[in-house]
């Protein structure tokens, strides 16, 4: 892994504090200069995580979600989002599964997983889960891998979907919709100048499950590749 000399300008954390308080075109716009700088810096950071997960991954590219918010459809009229919002897409179709980094006061984590998998992944995953889950199970319960990462998180059906039964014993598994783990990091944690290092460290330990996850989802249930 390469040595990182930068770290999180403190001023991320008090810039969003100050906008959370703040939340208005009228205050955000004297203060867009200020912003613009922090987000430079950040753009630099993420480059450099992205450089090091392609030692050991392949990312297409890393993207920083705009600040300004989509208030169309939303009760929250805010115009201004109160973090940074990070994500890193691997090279589809061969690899699948993403990265996320978000940053912002009392409540920055990292995660990873599967947000918002298409109806036929979701499928395909559960199929492979209604077959067999056994090395699904052992990947995501190995003590190092919930080290980095702890137990598996994310939105699921109340009983079974259409086409599974409740009574199977794996139904647990097959009732997810997301397929997430989080990590959460203190404003302590996110200055401090390791922070990076470990962002590298506890995205690397996801590799296994993104490599069952990829065979599962680039296959038929007969093994045969579908690319």
């Amino acid at each position: 892994m390469n040595v990182y000399m930068s770290k999180i300008n403190p001023d991320v954390i008090t810039f969003y504090k100050e906008l959370s308080e703040n939340n208005t075109r009228e205050w955000f716009e004297p203060q867009k200069k200020r912003f613009k700088s922090l987000e430079l810096e950040i753009k630099q950071y993420v480059e450099e995580i992205k450089n090091n997960l392609n030692e050991t991954d392949e990312i297409e590219h890393a993207k920083i979600f705009r600040i300004y918010r989509d208030v169309r459809f939303s009760r929250n009229k805010t115009p201004f989002k109160t973090h940074f919002g990070i994500s890193f897409h691997r090279k589809k179709p061969d690899l699948r599964g993403g990265y996320y980094i978000h940053i912002s006061p009392g409540n920055s984590f990292i995660a990873t997983g599967f947000w918002n998998p298409d109806k036929d992944d979701l499928y395909r995953i559960r199929k492979e889960m209604e077959v067999d889950a056994k090395e699904f199970r052992e990947i995501i319960n190995k003590d190092e891998f919930k080290f980095h990462w702890g137990n598996l998180q994310g939105e699921e059906v109340k009983t079974a979907p259409k086409g599974f039964s409740k009574e199977h014993p794996d139904i647990d598994m097959i009732r997810k919709k997301q397929f997430l783990f989080i990590k959460k990091f203190s404003d302590q944690d996110v200055l401090a100048r390791n922070f990076s290092g470990q962002i590298i460290t506890h995205f690397k330990a996801i590799r296994p499950f993104f490599d069952h996850m990829t065979s599962i989802l680039t296959t038929d249930l007969n093994g045969v590749s579908l690319l």
